[in-house]
């Protein structure tokens, strides 16, 4: 059964650094990240040498529901099926 870590009643840090005493490689997925929360693992994962197998993984982001996916796409088309570009969009290394 998963557990539910919510930083009030269940800290995660704890658990954390348990889990990683033991480990020789962590992958993590997380929504979002605080760098100054890295100082509680640092130690543990400063101790593995790196390269394959040897290292810990971070992904960090969050997927959007498709309708806002489709909302903000939406958003970019005109009144007459135009789109709108912003002047910023790159295709390859060019701008369009």
């Amino acid at each position: 059964m998963p557990r539910i870590f919510d930083n009030i009643e269940q800290p995660l840090l704890p658990e954390l650094q348990q889990i990683l005493e033991l480990a020789d490689r962590a992958d993590f997925c997380v929504g979002y990240f605080n760098l100054r929360g890295w100082k509680g693992l640092d130690a543990f994962v400063e101790r593995w040498a790196g390269g394959a197998g040897r290292q810990c993984r971070l992904l960090i982001g969050m997927q959007r529901p498709p309708q806002e996916e489709l909302r903000e796409f939406l958003s970019l088309v005109r009144q007459d099926d135009t789109l709108l570009i912003p002047s910023d969009f790159v295709v390859g290394e060019k701008p369009v």
